[in-house]
């Protein structure tokens, strides 16, 4: 019977789809029954979240689940919530349903309901109704009830995720939170804290002390002991705050020291044989190498790091080469100390041991040991059969190697790699390097690798491979002179024949065919290939086929329009389409419809159709379009204009006719010229940044650990095999090598980039070095006080910092001719004795809005001074560099850094001839903010030689209002211009008893954010502003029930979030 049963409940997996079929059947008819009641309802939920996790859809089922959310009891509302939370995502269309439910239960009485709200919330909930429920979940930080106020710490961390500018406001109440006297709501509070110093961790090591206070109270088991898991005091807690101290200390020696003696604590705390405390250690050592070095601390996370690779655990010694791979880029000699361990590894059975290992040797690659680490890499993926693997590794190889291995990778990689690897490598191809001569002879060798490849007749190759192939052949085959280019189009054209080939790279094949026949002369196949495709039932082909034909016809044309070695020319491209003008007008002028935006046309369709109110009830804007106007995105200038007091707009709204609107035409043209084009240039933008391949090279000879002879001897052969690979593979990595490792950083990936010339490869090294080398004083660290550095630094290796905290000048700097600037108390007292020269502006700038002078940063010879002013058209920033010494200084020389979201008109450099000796003079820049964001740095430097070169750095605090101006317009043209308008963000924010009325308030965002105020009427009113030099931004605000409805409006999507963090800002400081 037992048999039976268990065959009955186990079906075969043919079964299984014919028995849930049958069930989904009946559920379905059950709850669209109308005398399903909710207990029932309830049951079936259950049972469609079975039929979901199996992989079966379930999708008339959805809207119950809603249903019974709203209407059932507590524990039928449970089960509906969970069913939604499995069901939707967060940009389901039904999720919006459940909005006003959430909204209804956060305000419930009932704590159970108030949590089952908030645990939704934090789980899955549409960004743009956020502010719906935004205030509700502040208050509930205040709750009594600590369950309470951790689940809303959690939802606000969700909305930080999502939708971060629109909790930025609320940061105070996170620091509550972090210091709530419930171990959970500061548990709850640290996601959101190592969120937000991952992204700026500068602002927040003031924080410091609190976090290491928190973390000696866990380890300590301060805690209640429900936090314990397995006798270990609230693991994960630890593992929170390491993660945070480690962003706090690094390269901060004043926030390090703070965190030394917790460090070595958890260290010492964490000796229990068990996985958690294993991971506590891995977090331990991971920080301690974060952080601004300590030797002892340095020592016993080595210590550590070794009990964990020799473990015969396979865990533990996997756990050990991770934090081998992590540490390794600050001390290389730790590589050296298990390098026999390391290489046994390479052969351990378990894979992810392998993988981790060959990790590990990626990250130690120089220029001594990249071909014997390549072949270790080829060989286990000739092995591999996951795919992840084979795209991690084949990555992996092509940032470290080149030609002689590219086409292993792409053979063995197979269709799996990457896009990225065959376009970076065929760009680099293209651009080349510094050398003409070396660049056509990589290309000649690449060409004949291809050709020595095709001659394999029943080889098959991936097609990323063979679409490789046929743009090399087709760009660089003229190189090779020895061979006839009818030989090459045969080869092709026997691949074009075979039916492996996709239709994709039948394109690249073509195209290959196409540029090599605009080289040769007559080809019988050409001829062949016209003939045989002109007829092809893959319209592609015969595209390509007619086009060849044509260009055959023009030789001339054919060769102007394939230029050898065209690749990386410039495109001149017509992206407004002026050649089409005639034939427009000529359509316009037969009584053709103008071209309407999709915006348009999609209004139109709404404003004839119901739409839904995506509005949550009680928070949303008043909807004031009759009901031939637009519904889905109505214009704010049609709210109450011409009505009463009472700003009843509802009454005396604009209304909007059918008839053609010709205003829309013009919006694919603006003052930046075409529209679409500007969006590409943004595009470009936002690459990712390469890296040189220069620098995969660097690296010197280092000597190898040596044998006594009476050791060698006793060897069996396969550990002197061991002992030669190990040689081989750690060889530079010596205390006295000075090496150049090329290991990388896990969130950085590495892309081919053109090789650097000589001169930007020192600078970039004298940028890198200065970094490192953390000469800050605890004395002169300010936010805008810069120290002056020599401009040449040498790079100290690990074993010169970690003796001791404070480096000696002389084991930093080389170089005894070079000043260094570290000024004591005392100097700093006599300086600030002295007279300064006060800088001030001229006449003319004088009556523009300006700040006030402020110094930026000064040295015993010269001071800094900066002034903003704010013209129509841009910021200007006027440096004044004094100076303070009483012989006159030459060739100074002032250099702003290019900066992310910032953009200087002229030149970055200005050079002053001679500055008088206790004289001051002047330059200006105009700056642009190129990418938005609240707030940015521009940096830069000043040069000068006194007794000898010197050089002072400061840096530039710049805010988006700096950048903002007001736009005059006419209610008219505001509302034209907010129909155009595609980006919008909405927000609603509590008005203080100060902020009394509607005016007042409007005046204070006009003051503070430079805004134009266009019109009031009522309770509500509407802005305008624009971002410089003509990004324009609208706000429509709307007084209700104690608080302000913002609704933004602009061309680009960043600004209506920055300016709403802005306002956010100004009515918390009001």
């Amino acid at each position: 019977a037992g048999g039976r049963s268990g065959r009955s409940l186990t079906p075969w997996p043919g079964q299984q789809e014919k028995l849930i079929q049958q069930e989904l059947t009946s559920l379905k008819a059950t709850v669209s029954a109308p005398t399903t009641t909710l207990r029932l309802m309830k049951e079936c939920m259950v049972r469609l979240i079975y039929c979901e996790m199996l992989g079966y859809e379930s999708s008339f089922g959805y809207i119950h689940a809603i249903k019974l959310a709203q209407q059932g009891n507590l524990l039928e509302k449970r089960v509906g919530y969970l069913a939604v939370s499995l069901f939707l995502h967060e940009n389901h269309e039904l999720l919006l349903l459940l909005v006003n439910t959430v909204v209804k239960d956060l305000q419930s009485t009932n704590l159970v309901e108030v949590c089952m709200a908030l645990t939704v919330v934090s789980q899955i909930f549409p960004r743009e109704m956020i502010p719906a429920v935004l205030p509700l979940i502040e208050d509930k930080l205040q709750h009594s009830k600590e369950i309470i106020r951790r689940k809303a710490v959690q939802a606000l961390y969700k909305f930080y995720l999502i939708a971060p500018n629109q909790v930025q406001h609320i940061h105070d109440k996170f620091r509550k939170a972090l210091c709530d006297r419930d171990a959970g709501v500061m548990a709850a509070s640290l996601h959101i804290y190592l969120q937000m110093i991952k992204e700026n961790s500068s602002g927040y090591k003031d924080l410091t002390g609190s976090f290491v206070t928190i973390l000696k109270q866990v380890v300590g088991g301060k805690l209640p002991i429900d936090f314990n898991y397995h006798s270990v005091p609230a693991p994960w807690l630890q593992i929170q705050l390491l993660r945070i101290l480690g962003l706090l200390g690094k390269d901060d020696p004043r926030t390090s020291e703070l965190m030394y003696d917790v460090l070595d604590e958890s260290l010492r705390r964490a000796e229990i044989n068990h996985n958690i405390t294993y991971a506590i250690l891995f977090e331990c050592v991971q920080t301690i190498y974060t952080i601004y070095p300590k030797s002892e601390l340095l020592e016993k996370a080595a210590k550590c790091i070794g009990k964990f690779v020799l473990s015969p655990k396979i865990n533990l010694k996997y756990l050990g080469l991770k934090a081998l791979t992590y540490v390794i880029q600050q001390d290389p000699n730790l590589a050296l100390q298990h390098q026999m361990t390391i290489i046994e590894c390479l052969d351990h059975p378990d894979p992810i041991i392998k993988r981790e290992t060959l990790e590990l040797l990626y990250r130690i690659t120089n220029g001594q040991n990249v071909i014997v680490i390549v072949q270790k890499m080829l060989d286990y993926l000739k092995e591999s059969k996951e795919e992840y693997a084979i795209i991690n590794l084949v990555g992996k190889i092509a940032e470290l190697w080149f030609i002689q291995t590219m086409n292993a990778v792409f053979s063995v990689g197979g269709d799996v790699v990457h896009p990225d690897i065959p376009n970076n490598f065929l760009r680099l191809l293209a651009e080349g390097f510094d050398d003409r001569k070396e660049d056509d002879q990589l290309r000649m060798y690449a060409v004949q690798s291809y050709l020595a490849l095709l001659e394999e007749e029943d080889a098959l190759y991936p097609q990323k491979f063979l679409q490789v192939m046929s743009w090399v052949l087709g760009e660089y085959s003229s190189l090779v002179t020895d061979v006839d280019p009818e030989v090459i189009l045969t080869k092709l054209h026997s691949l074009l024949k075979k039916t492996v080939i996709t239709s994709e790279t039948k394109m690249w094949i073509m195209a290959a065919v196409t540029k090599i026949a605009s080289h040769a002369s007559c080809s019988k196949i050409v001829d062949k290939l016209i003939q045989e495709f002109s007829n092809s039932l893959d319209t592609c082909m015969r595209q390509y086929a007619f086009e060849l034909k044509h260009l055959c016809e023009d030789k001339a044309l054919m060769r102007n329009l394939l230029p050898f070695d065209g690749s990386c020319n410039d495109m001149v491209v017509d992206a407004s389409l002026s050649f089409l003008d005639g034939f427009v007008a000529e359509g316009l002028g037969r009584g053709a419809a103008p071209y309407k935006p999709h915006h348009q046309r999609q209004e139109e369709k709404l404003s004839q159709e119901k739409a839904l109110n995506f509005e949550p009830y009680g928070l949303s804007f008043v909807s004031s379009v009759s009901s031939s106007g637009v519904t889905g995105r109505q214009s704010p200038t049609g709210l109450s204009f011409g009505s009463d007091t009472s700003g009843n707009s509802a009454e005396t709204g604009h209304k909007e006719t059918n008839t053609l609107k010709l205003e829309g035409v013009r919006r694919l043209w603006g003052k930046e010229g075409y529209l679409p084009k500007k969006e590409n240039k943004v595009g470009k933008e936002n690459e990712p940044q390469t890296v040189s391949c220069g620098s995969l090279l660097a690296g010197q000879m280092g000597d190898p650990p040596a044998l006594r002879s009476d050791q060698v001897a006793s060897l069996s052969e396969e550990d002197k095999e061991k002992q030669q690979l190990a040689s081989t593979l750690f060889i530079g990595l010596g205390s006295n090598a000075g090496v150049s490792l090329m290991g990388k950083a896990d969130t950085a990936t590495q892309k081919f980039k053109r090789k650097s010339k000589i001169n930007e490869t020192q600078s970039s090294e004298e940028a890198s070095d200065f970094q490192d080398t953390s000469l800050c004083s605890s004395d002169i660290v300010e936010d805008n006080l810069a120290f002056e550095t020599p401009q040449s630094l040498k790079k100290s290796g690990p074993d010169d910092r970690l003796p001791d905290i404070r480096l000696s000048q002389s084991s930093l700097f080389a170089d005894s001719n070079i000043e260094i600037f570290q000024p004591s108390r005392n100097a700093q007292s006599e300086s600030a004795s002295k007279t300064p020269l006060v800088p001030c502006l001229s006449e003319e700038l004088e009556e523009l809005t300006h700040s006030e002078v402020v110094e930026l940063c000064q040295s015993d010879a010269l001071a800094l001074y900066l002034c903003k002013v704010w013209t129509d058209d841009s910021l200007l920033l006027i440096v004044f560099v004094s100076n303070k010494t009483t012989s006159a200084l030459n060739a100074v020389n002032l250099v702003f850094e290019e900066a992310e979201h910032f953009q200087i008109l002229e030149s970055t450099t200005y050079q002053f001839p001679v500055i008088e000796a206790q004289n001051v003079e002047r330059c200006q820049k105009r700056v642009w903010m190129d990418k938005i964001c609240t707030q940015g740095i521009l940096s830069g430097s000043v040069n000068y030689q006194s007794e000898m070169e010197t050089r002072l750095e400061f840096s530039i605090t710049l805010s988006l209002v700096d950048f903002i101006r007001p736009m005059e317009m006419t209610t008219e043209d505001f509302g034209k211009l907010w129909l155009s308008l595609s980006n919008d963000v909405k927000q609603n924010i509590k008005m203080s008893s100060s902020q009394d009325s509607l005016s007042a308030t409007l005046s204070t965002l006009q003051q503070k954010l430079k805004l134009h105020i266009v019109d009031i009427i009522g309770n509500e009113g509407i802005l305008a502003c624009q971002l410089l030099p003509s990004v324009p931004c609208l706000l429509h605000c709307r007084t209700h029930s104690g608080m302000l409805a913002l609704w933004f409006r602009s061309p680009c999507s960043a600004l209506p979030d920055g300016l709403l963090y802005q306002c956010q800002k100004v009515m918390e400081e009001s």
